[in-house]
């Protein structure tokens, strides 16, 4: 009997976000990957992988925001991920935030885009997050390399996804 494959939901929403998870792919070749973002011709990208749309939202439609929080723990409950891995925004804040319903352990990826402080939901997923990378050398800490020596709340460069 084979082993399961570890399991990697990764989740965004579009542009920048997509473009950086997408680029973040080949990481997880040896994993079973599943994917879920708000566009659906972002399943052809992605494809034969497993895709789950969602709806985006911003802070500024709170009702938006709270289905789309539902949305993204029904996935969750459906695919049982191992871990959830985010670029961002608000679809991956909330999977990151929700990871713990299934147990996943999960990373956050923030943009390359925020140079200057991490985003909004970078900072808030950083609470949460089981370990958090910014692209930038000023806005983290040096990666450890042994995982035991990593904390979580704190921000780890990581090197840059483009």
């Amino acid at each position: 009997m084979s082993a399961r494959r570890r399991r990697v939901l990764l989740v965004s929403s579009s542009g920048g976000h997509w473009t950086e998870l997408r680029r973040l792919a080949p990481a997880f070749d040896a994993c079973e990957r599943v994917w879920c973002s708000v566009l659906p011709e972002m399943r052809a990208q992605v494809a034969p992988d497993a895709f789950h749309l969602v709806p985006d939202a911003s802070r500024w439609n709170k009702l938006r925001l709270l289905w789309s929080a539902l949305r993204v723990a029904l996935v969750l409950l459906r695919v049982r991920p191992d871990v959830v891995v985010s670029t961002g925004a608000a679809p991956g804040f909330f999977a990151i935030s929700l990871a713990w319903l299934v147990g996943a352990r999960s990373v956050w990826v923030d943009s390359i885009a925020n140079a200057e402080e991490l985003s909004l939901s970078g900072q808030k997923a950083t609470r949460v997050a089981t370990l958090t990378l910014t692209q930038w050398p000023s806005l983290g800490e040096a990666l450890p390399t042994d995982a035991a020596a990593r904390r979580r709340g704190t921000v780890y460069f990581g090197g840059s996804v483009v």
